[in-house]
């Protein structure tokens, strides 16, 4: 990662500009060109230093619903459950975690009647109980490197 990645990552935190062509705005602020703007963020997502780029709502204030949950799944049968809950719209991401409760995920539901059913219907799915760990309070946090 050079000094443009860095300011462009530093930049982007605060969102693009609302203008009507928002990366010419942030290539003139940067001293860059658009197209190497864009093709630098496209190559920090393919490489992995970004796991992804878009902007972030305010679920409760859509009227919707996030929660963090977890499943203590059998080691025989974790590859199953990873599949039933990569088949639900509601499930936006799983991962294993070196633990009693070993898979957790992230549910992103209309609205919030909507994580009660979602976690019946896994409970009912796949046999096991769900450990619900709704948010309390939201924090913003951001990373931002030295240039």
């Amino acid at each position: 990662m050079d000094d443009l990645d860095r300011r462009l990552i530093n930049r982007l935190q605060h969102g693009l500009p609302l203008v009507k062509q928002p990366w010419q705005a942030l290539a003139d602020e940067l001293g860059s060109d658009p197209h190497t703007l864009r093709a630098r963020v496209q190559a920090l997502l393919d490489d992995g230093t970004l796991t992804r780029f878009g902007p972030m709502f305010d679920i409760d204030r859509l009227g919707g619903a996030f929660t963090l949950a977890a499943l203590s799944v059998p080691e025989e049968r974790f590859d199953a459950v990873a599949a039933i809950l990569d088949g639900l719209p509601e499930v936006a991401h799983n991962y294993r975690r070196e633990h009693q409760w070993n898979m957790w995920f992230v549910l992103g539901c209309a609205t919030p009647e909507g994580i009660a059913e979602t976690i019946a219907r896994i409970e009912s799915l796949t046999g096991l109980p769900v450990l619900n760990l709704p948010k309390e309070e939201t924090y913003h946090v951001g990373l931002h490197f030295s240039v």
